[in-house]
Formats: C-alpha cells, structure tokens, sequence
C-alpha cells in the first residue's frame, strides 16, 4: 500500500532546496508573509473594529451590558489614525470638553446643596449640546449612527422619558442633580453616555475623492519589496534550473505570487502565504487540503460521473434507435472504411493474430476438458441408442461402453486438435490470397448482417430491447450511485490511505536483502 503523499511531501521539498542559504531566506519570506498577512488583517478591520481598539472592551452578549476589559492590550489607535486619515471629529470633541468643565464645576457641590449660577449655567449649556448632538447626528460621518441610537435609549431609560431631549433636558435639571447627587449622576454620564461619544471620528478624503488611506506606504517599504526581491529569487532558481525557460513563462510559472505585489484584494495574499508556509517546511497543511478536499472531490466525482454516464447512455440510445444501422454495417466493408496501409488492415491483422493464438496454444490445452466433456455425451448417446434397456444393467457391458466413448472421443479431440493445429499454423504463416479471402469473408458478413436487419423485423425489436435494457440501467445504476453516498466513498478512501504497509510493500516484490535501496521519486 502506497504512503499517503503528504506524509513525505515535506521531506522532499526540503531536500529540493538549493542550499542552506536559499532554505533560510525560505523560511524568512514565509514569516514575513504571515506577519504582512496580519497586517493586512488588521488594516482592512481597524475602522469597522476602531471602538474596540479604542476603548479595548469585548460585549460578548451584545443585549446585555456584560463588559469585559482587555486592559492588556495597548492603545495603538493614536499610532493607526493618522495612517487612515482619522482626526477627532470637532463637534464631539467640544461635547466632551464641556462635559470636562461641568464635571470640574460640579465635583466641589455638596451633596443635597442646589448648584450655584456659574454650574447652572454649565448644566444648561451641557443640555443644549446634548440637545444638538441629538439632532445634528455627527456620526454619520463615521457611519456610526446606532451608537446615537443607543445614546437616546440610555436616555430615555435613564429619565423614564419618551423623548432623548426630554430626558437630556431632566437628567441636567439643577433640581434633579440636588436630589440624586452630582456623584451618581456623574458615573452614568462617565460610564454610559461619554465612552460612545467618544468612539465619533472624523476621516479626511484625498483628492480623488476617497478615504485617506498611507497603509500602502508601509506595505510597500517593508512587505512588497521584500516580496519582489523573492519573487526575482525564485525566478532566477528557476531559470537556472531550466535554461531554456524565458523570463515571461517563468513569471506565468509564478502567477500565484502575484497577489503579494497587488495594492488591492490583498485578502488573496493567503494563498502564496499558504504556499510558502507548505514549501518552507514551517508548516504542513497538506493534511488538511487532503481532508477538505477530499469530500469536495469525493461530490464532484459522483455528479460528474453521473452527467457522464447519463450522455453516453442516452447517446448510445440515440445510435441504437437509429435507421441506419444497416448503412452504418455496410461501412464498415473494406472498400467503404479508410485504411492507413493496404496492407495493415486491423481488422484482418487482429484476426490473423488471434485465430493462430487460440487455435495452436489454447486450444490444445483443453484436451482433458474437451475429452471428458464429449465422451460423456457419447456415453450418453450410446446408453440410450445402442444398449437395450435389460442388458444395461451389466457392470461388464458399462465398462465396455465407457471404454469406448473415450477411445472415441479422445480420437475424435486428437483430430480436432491437430486440425486445429494445423490451421493456426497455416494462418500464422502471411499469404496474401488467405488475406484477400479472409477479407471477403468479412465483408460478406457485414454485407448479410445489414441485408437480414433491413429484410425482417429484427431491426426494430432489437432496438426496441436494447433502449429497454438502457432504460434499465440508467433507472438501477445510477440510482445506486445515488444511494452510496459521499460519506461512504470517503470512508472508502481513509481504509485505503490508512491501511498499514506492509514490510514486503516497502521493500518491494522483487527486492533482494542485499540489493540497493529504491531512489526516492522526486515531488512533482
């Protein structure tokens, strides 16, 4: 039983490295591939992710207010937002620097006391913002409006009000902050309301019209110029390797790796990520293209071989209900077909080679067969036509018949045999006038086979029963196709790849103890 490929697919493509250099720089590129795949990963989900870097809080139930901090994870959006182009958003950044001033205002109030006119006025002017962040809905610049959404709803909650401008205008009531306390008051604002506030953030647009976006000068510096210092690598190994090979099929040998080299649809830079990983020997992913594939390959197979099977037999069908079965017998005559040689003809050849081969070598060892066979028919004969019914009886009369019937078979099977013999010689031996009558023979066949379906009914019946058997065929085979399932194929497979070797399979039929181990076949 053959080894599965992927168990020593690693070991050859290691041994195919052209040195202990070029195996290093390998393994460099393919983890510096993987780190630029994370990269990419990064940039395309930093803006959707943003408040999650931000504020570094997982919502693992989104309708419940369950938080779980990762206070472990730094603060990298003041080094990513200028790379996006993302500037605090000046509406927003007032909202919260006035909410700064009411809070230092507000800390030094007692509890219990009414605010003075200085923080009255600081919770009026709180209030107004609040009600123009409610109607101007800043995030829309950021495409963040639900977070407005959920501002109002904590509102609303918070008041017990219909209305977020009503509930605003409550929650910052001066009677309101001397009945409930500025300190209570102050963890919902800092705690509830401030944080989504602050997720808002304005992005500038370049001068075609688009985001700003400088990811591609960090890719370029550091990724794709290493990219393109490999990819002139490989090429160079593989011209080298193959000195008739010109630069532009080269570089078509190595499409795959140009989505490293793209400055768009870099999520397709997994797939010369992958290879890398695979040819290096970091890693071995064959295992699980094998079991991915598997029941893909397993799918396709039996629907394709279903739509096959289906064309054949239905244009078989198509042939068999056809009315020119007795023309299509007629062209098959020599003087209708054409021949690449008159003198090959296939198939006077294949007869000339086959009668010889059964008449002189096989049939010849089926005397004791035949022998047997046509003396009990004898015996048989003889019993009911020669020895009257009371003499059969007769044990010394029985063998005296059984003598003969194998005296005359056996000389009956000998003149066969060596007529047999005799012809397979002769028709072993080339002579054209044997050809020519062969020929004729069959020529004359098909010419009486055509003649004999166009005279009688048998035409139409046969086609008749033919297309009744496929019908047949096509309602149980692949019906049976069907029902066998995939799983059942995989299963199939599994007991076939994982079948334990034997020591006579590794060694091979034919080795000797001593002799030379195989040469390994080089991965294609």
């Amino acid at each position: 039983m053959a080894r599965p490929r992927w168990q020593a697919q690693t070991a050859a493509s290691m041994a195919a490295s052209s040195g202990q250099w070029a195996r290093s720089w390998d393994r460099f590129v393919a983890v510096w591939a993987s780190l630029n795949l994370l990269w990419v990963a990064f940039d395309l989900t930093y803006v959707p992710l943003r408040t999650f870097w931000l504020q570094r809080n997982l919502y693992p139930i989104p309708s419940v207010p369950l938080v779980v901090p990762l206070t472990v994870i730094p603060d990298v959006t003041p080094l990513v937002d200028p790379i996006k182009g993302i500037e605090p958003h000046r509406e927003t950044q007032a909202y919260l620097e006035q909410y700064r001033q009411l809070d230092a205002a507000l800390l030094a109030l007692p509890a219990g006391q009414a605010p003075q006119a200085a923080q009255v006025a600081l919770l009026n002017r709180h209030a107004q913002l609040t009600a123009q962040l409610i109607d101007s809905n800043p995030f829309l610049a950021s495409e963040a409006s639900g977070t407005l959404e959920k501002i109002k709803n904590r509102l609303r909650q918070r008041a017990d009000q219909d209305s977020a401008r009503q509930a605003s205008a409550v929650l910052l009531d001066p009677a309101w902050i001397q009945s409930r306390g500025w300190s209570q008051e102050r963890r919902f604002w800092s705690g509830q309301i401030l944080p989504l506030v602050a997720t808002n953030y304005w992005r500038s647009i370049d001068e075609n019209g688009r985001p700003t976006d400088h990811f591609w000068r960090i890719d370029l510096l550091l990724f794709q110029s290493v990219f393109a210092l490999d990819i002139l690598l490989r090429l160079i190994r593989l011209r080298r390797r193959l000195p008739g090979l010109s630069w532009g099929d080269a570089l078509l040998r190595r499409w795959s790796d140009l989505p490293l080299l793209l400055p768009f649809w870099r999520w397709l830079r997994v797939v010369p990520v992958l290879e890398r990983l695979q040819t290096s020997g970091l890693v071995n992913f064959e295992p699980l293209r094998a079991v991915v594939s598997r029941g893909v390959v397993a799918l396709l197979a039996v629907e394709l071989f279903e739509v096959l099977s289906l064309q054949i037999l239905d244009g078989t069908q198509g042939l068999i209900r056809s009315r020119r079965w007795p023309q299509r017998l007629r062209a098959l005559r020599s003087h209708q077909s054409v021949a690449s040689s008159s003198d090959e003809r296939a198939l006077v050849e294949l007869v000339r080679i086959w009668a010889p081969l059964l008449l002189s070598q096989v049939a010849p060892r089926l005397a004791p067969e035949l022998q047997g066979l046509l003396g009990y028919s004898l015996r048989q004969s003889l019993d009911r036509t020669v020895v009257p019914p009371p003499l059969r009886q007769l044990q010394p009369l029985l063998q005296v018949e059984t003598g003969i019937s194998r005296q005359l078979a056996s000389g009956m099977v000998d003149s066969l045999l060596e007529l047999s013999r005799s012809t397979g010689n002769r028709l072993s031996r080339r002579d054209d006038v044997q050809l020519d009558l062969l020929q004729r023979f069959i020529d004359r066949f098909w010419e009486e086979l055509a003649a004999a379906l166009e005279s009688g009914p048998a035409l139409e019946r046969s086609q008749e029963l033919l297309c009744a058997l496929i019908d047949g065929a096509k309602g149980t085979y692949l019906s049976q196709i069907n029902r066998a399932g995939i799983e059942a194929l995989i299963q199939e497979l599994d007991q076939l790849i994982t079948a334990p070797v034997k020591p006579e399979d590794e060694q091979g039929p034919n080795r000797e103890p001593g002799g030379p181990e195989a040469l390994p076949i080089p991965a294609p």
